[in-house]
């Protein structure tokens, strides 16, 4: 008996290592360069294996959107369980994990430039795009709650932590020099307190 040419395995792999280098693709040249030579270029295999294991670009490219932001969750996730289970300390390891690698990255501000541009053109990665953002506020809703901030007010706190930490992020990963990880989590942390006060 003839043994696979590929096993699942190499076939997850191989999938990987072309979400991977379309991530780079995205992240060095945008959306205007990311074509199906480009990627294969980028990854070193045949433009056809793109096609074999995505369909085509626009479909590695939705898929790279959601391998990105299952990282960047699973970046967050990792920071609250490693401060134990003190709801403060909690909410605030969320919040400041975007402010250390691997999510302050100017890479991977590229790449989620290139993905935000996405958003508004195809309803695909808008799906995707809110699907990820609304996790992410359902996250920071529930951190909420243990610390003990009323249901009502949970939906716009979470969107308020959404908006600052995004904004944090941009000036770090644009402005190194002008803003540190300790003084955006300082900022973030001090903003937080404020707002959990006023409700």
């Amino acid at each position: 008996m003839r043994k696979p040419a590929f096993t699942r395995a190499e076939a997850v792999a191989r999938r990987l290592s072309l979400i991977e280098a379309a991530a780079r693709v995205l992240a060095r040249d945008g959306t205007s360069g990311a074509s199906v030579r480009a990627i294969a270029l980028e990854g070193g295999v045949s433009p056809g294996l793109i096609v074999h294991h995505f369909g085509g670009v626009d479909a590695l490219i939705a898929a790279t959107y959601a391998h990105v932001g299952d990282r960047v969750a699973a970046a967050l996730d990792a920071a609250v369980a490693a401060v134990g289970p003190e709801p403060r300390a909690r909410l605030n390891a969320y919040v400041a994990a975007s402010f250390a690698p691997p999510i302050a990255d100017r890479a991977l501000l590229a790449t989620w430039t290139a993905f935000w541009g996405l958003v508004i053109a195809r309803a695909d990665i808008a799906t995707l795009h809110e699907a990820q953002y609304a996790r992410y506020r359902a996250e920071v809703e529930e951190l909420l709650g243990a610390c003990g901030l009323a249901a009502p007010a949970r939906r716009r706190a979470a969107i308020a932590i959404t908006a600052l930490v995004d904004g944090l992020w941009l000036e770090l990963c644009l402005s190194p020099e002008v803003i540190g990880p300790d003084e955006a989590r300082a900022i973030a942390e001090m903003q937080i307190a404020a707002l959990l006060e006023s409700c």
